[in-house]
Parts: C-alpha cells; sequence; structure tokens
C-alpha cells in the first residue's frame, strides 16, 4: 500500500503524522515499525493517528503508537504537532479544540505565535494507575510526597495518562541516563514498564530534563515527562508553579496550580515535510 504522510516535530521529538479521517487506519504492527525504521523507512519517535471522534463533546480522537507498533495511551508533544497539523490541512476552523485518547481527553490551544497549549489533564498519583508494586519498599518523604528507592535511585512515581518515575540528579549531562533508564523502565514493580526522567533542578523556575521513554529509548523531548517532572519537583517543594523545562531538543512550558488543576504545557510544533511511503 501507498501511504501519504506529514513528518513534525515538538522540541526534537518527532512523529509520522497520518490522517485517517477519511479512510480507516489500517497499518498492521509489521508496517508500523517499518515506518518508524530511521534507516529503513521514515523514522520517527512515535506514530500519530488522526480519526474522526465517536463523541459529540470531542473534535477528533488521537491515537499514538511507538515505533515498535505498540499503542500508548498519551504524548505531550504529539498531541501539539496534533493540532498543528489540523488547523494546516484544514480539517477544522478552530484554534481550541478537544481531542479523545486512549484513556483521556485533552484540550489543545493554538497560540498566535505559533505554539501550542496542551491542558494535559490532572495529575495520577495512586500506584494502581501507572501501575507500580511498591510492596515491601519504604519510601522517604520530602515535603509529603514519596520517593521510592527503585535500581539504587529515589523516585517519584506517577501517572500523566501515561506512566513516569522521576528522579533529581546534580548533572543531566553526566547522568547515566543510558545505563540507568532501560533499568528502570523494564523494572518489575512497573509490569506496564515507566518512563524514566532524569531532572536536574537549575532554580525554582527551570529545570533541565532528560527522559528514556519506553520503547523509544532516550528522546530529545517528551511533553508528558517534563510534566511529570515539574509535578514532581512541585510536590518535593523544590519547584514553584510555572517552570521553564529544558530538553535537548528545546524549551516547554509546564504549569500546575496543584491538587486536581490540570497541568498546561505550552511549546512548539513544527511541520518538517509531506511525503509518501510504500508499504
Amino acid at each position: 500500500m501507498r501511504l501519504r504522510f506529514t513528518k513534525m516535530h515538538g522540541a526534537g521529538n518527532d512523529f509520522v503524522v497520518i490522517d485517517a479521517t477519511r479512510e480507516p487506519f489500517v497499518l498492521t504492527p509489521e508496517q508500523m515499525r517499518r515506518l518508524g525504521d530511521r534507516r529503513f523507512g521514515v523514522g520517527c519517535d512515535q506514530i500519530l493517528v488522526i480519526e474522526p471522534s465517536t463523541d459529540a463533546g470531542a473534535d477528533f480522537r488521537y491515537r499514538i503508537f511507538n515505533n515498535t507498533g505498540d499503542e500508548v495511551e498519551h504524548c505531550g508533544n504529539g498531541a501539539r504537532c496534533f493540532v498543528r497539523y489540523v488547523a494546516d490541512a484544514g480539517l477544522t476552523p478552530k484554534r481550541d479544540i478537544h481531542v479523545d485518547t486512549m484513556n483521556r481527553r485533552l484540550h489543545l490551544l493554538l497560540q498566535d505565535d505559533g505554539r501550542v497549549t496542551v491542558d494535559m489533564g490532572a495529575p495520577v498519583f495512586t500506584h494502581a494507575a501507572l501501575p507500580f508494586d511498591a510492596a515491601g519498599l519504604q519510601p522517604r518523604l520530602v515535603n509529603g510526597f514519596e520517593l521510592w528507592p527503585v535500581e539504587g535511585a529515589e523516585l517519584a512515581v506517577l501517572s500523566m495518562g501515561n506512566p513516569h518515575a522521576v528522579q533529581r540528579v546534580d548533572d543531566v549531562e553526566t547522568a547515566p541516563v543510558l545505563a540507568l533508564g532501560p533499568r528502570i523502565e523494564q523494572q518489575a514493580r512497573f509490569p506496564r514498564r515507566v518512563n524514566a526522567g532524569f531532572m536536574q533542578v537549575l532554580s525554582r523556575d527551570r529545570i533541565a530534563l532528560r527522559v528514556y521513554e519506553r520503547d523509544a529509548g532516550e528522546t530529545l523531548a517528551c511533553g508528558t515527562g517534563a510534566c511529570a517532572a515539574v509535578v514532581a519537583g512541585i510536590r518535593l517543594g523544590w519547584l514553584d508553579a510555572a517552570v521553564e523545562v529544558q530538553t535537548r531538543g528545546g524549551l516547554l512550558r509546564i504549569e500546575w496550580a496543584g491538587g486536581d488543576s490540570p497541568v498546561l504545557m505550552t511549546g512548539p510544533a513544527v511541520k518538517v515535510f509531506d511525503g509518501e511511503i510504500e508499504l
């Protein structure tokens, strides 16, 4: 089959975007793996699929697949690219849209300067949401929030619609992301695996961040990872309510008022090119 696609990125986190609003999405996992392969396909961190909404309260359905072909719950950088795509492709006249993911509804706003703000929903701290098995572990409480001893690190665990385990490091450039990241990702205490975040606190309103993502490995940016790191930092008393997150791919702004308030993420969404591939 011949497939039309658009290549996009959000702070270096790159995507293949597929418009399935007119024809159903029919790619097999094997075809998605080829599409996501950087040597034999197009190459991307994730594949984003735009489908018609099945609910009157949402404008579109938003599906995310890792480049392994596995469908996942959420991708914040992808959500920004999603709204940029549907606006540029004329799929909606709105600049303020709602989309349904696998497990939550997102509110996306295209700003006048081209950046996109995403209402990522409220963070979830219950262990069942990740899930996380804490049996036999004794956490250390910091500002009333738990840090769990796993793989020799102290992890803050939470869900942003997908699972995250965040640790504080002295320097993200020398942190053992490529060695420790996959060990945390695949740790048996996270039955569905986990995204491993490495956060350096630069000031109360700025952090540097690297994330080792499930399936994808380290990416240049992870939107939900940035949200999880800032939420964890706020809960631990290290950060204020609005934080600039420096990733290897660019700058994201994360805001959280605490409690059940939603996390707001603002950042870039860039079209790279349109293309076709035979799969």
